[in-house]
């Protein structure tokens, strides 16, 4: 006898959810599950808020950052397992997703962005009952903004949520329970804007891919390190929707693998033609002509468009420029940086030696032996073709073209 199960589900009232959702998505509060089995056992799945699909009940890459709202907990797909395991790793503290943000359960800028959000959240619910919860939510904020340096988008994400506790103030409403709701409907809402958002990417760099195109790309800028779509990989999936038959070589991306574990399980998973290739093979494919174009992610740009991104990405544009293949950048208008002139000021992450010096656990290299573990380089703007932003491509000189942006 199969399991019943009953759901009972309203849409949410968020205005952003019901005017930026994708086409076939809807913004879901389940307010309770009720589960009975054969055997007699019972149980309740609490009420949470999570981002729905309306037509399927598969694992869609969506689902990778949900949201409960009455536990309250975030629940993230645990990105350092893949593609071997699917598990997920639940944040029940402001200092879970810390955790989960600096050991790369969840990475990305935007994915980053909106899991600190979501923190935030959780610690407003957190400073409930406390004497002093305004100055426990302040420290918390400030905890969490710097969980990593080099993402712009955790500490904006942080500073919405700082001007909304503002606004609240300024209005009276100023008390735990009303600001954890503000905050819910605001990170909820920043996570299906985030989707939209790379969607318009992919849409504005249909110009940029033509049928048959090889694009190269290095780490993972795909739905895994958004809230469910992709920068880099919004652009490969916006081409592969509309027919232009491409496809992708992944850089295994040293020394946690993001192109091989996850690029290529993404694009694996979607049915996308990708091929993995040795970070210093890059030189070798472009020089044979398996290059049509690179697209990669940022985690920051500078307001003269010099970008951070993955290790790595700085040697690839060089031999983009040698061989004459457009170097594209892809990232929302929120991981351009206006207040830094140059990427000279981006602050870069240094990780430990034993993500360098080990596989899976195992020494790769004997005791004593230092390892340099920068996490990111970068990119000067002149090497780069364009930038895809989900407000338009932006050409050189970019202080010109960002500047329009932010004036």
């Amino acid at each position: 006898m199969a399991s019943k199960v009953k759901i009972q589900i309203r849409e949410s009232s968020s205005p952003a959810a019901r005017n930026h959702a994708p086409q076939g998505k809807l913004y879901f509060l389940f307010e309770k599950v009720h589960i009975s089995c054969p055997k007699g056992c019972k149980g309740t799945l609490a009420q949470g808020r999570t981002l729905g699909n309306t037509s399927k009940k598969e694992f869609s890459m969506e689902d990778h950052i949900v949201f409960r709202a009455d536990i309250p907990a975030l629940d993230l797909l645990d990105q350092r397992l893949l593609p071997l395991e699917e598990k997920r790793f639940v944040c029940r503290t402001y200092l879970d997703v810390c955790t989960a943000i600096k050991t790369m359960v969840v990475r990305g800028a935007p994915a980053i962005g909106v899991s600190a959000a979501f923190a935030c959240a959780l610690a407003v619910h957190e400073a409930k009952g406390k004497a002093d919860w305004e100055a426990f939510l302040e420290k918390a904020l400030l905890e969490i903004a710097q969980a990593r340096p080099t993402a712009v988008n955790l500490s904006w994400a942080v500073e919405i949520m700082r001007g909304l506790w503002k606004e609240a103030a300024q209005k009276g409403e100023l008390s735990p329970d009303a600001l954890f709701k503000l905050f819910c409907d605001k990170a909820l809402a920043m996570q299906v804007e985030d989707i939209a958002s790379c969607r318009a990417m992919g849409q504005a760099s249909l110009e940029l891919v033509h049928q048959g195109d090889c694009i190269l790309t290095h780490c993972n800028a795909g739905a895994l390190a958004t809230a469910g779509y992709g920068t880099a990989l919004g652009v490969v999936r916006a081409a592969w929707e509309a027919g232009r038959n491409i496809t992708v070589i992944a850089d295994e991306t040293r020394p946690l693998l993001q192109g091989a574990r996850l690029t290529a399980w993404e694009l694996h998973k979607d049915g996308i033609p990708v091929t993995l290739a040795c970070d210093n093979s890059c030189a070798c494919l472009m020089s044979k002509g398996m290059v049509n174009l690179v697209v990669v992610g940022a985690d920051r740009i500078a307001a003269n468009g010099d970008t951070a991104n993955k290790i790595g990405t700085m040697g690839v544009a060089i031999m983009a420029k040698h061989f004459n293949i457009p170097f594209y950048v892809a990232a929302p208008v929120s991981t351009i940086d206006p207040s830094l002139a140059s990427g000279d000021l981006i602050p870069i992450e240094q990780r430990a030696r034993e993500e360098v010096a080990s596989i899976n656990g195992r020494a790769i290299t004997p005791d004593g032996v230092n390892a340099f573990n920068f996490a990111f380089d970068v990119t000067p703007n002149e090497l780069i073709t364009a930038i895809i932003t989900d407000k338009g491509l932006l050409y050189p000189p970019y202080t010109g073209s960002i500047g329009k942006l932010f004036a």
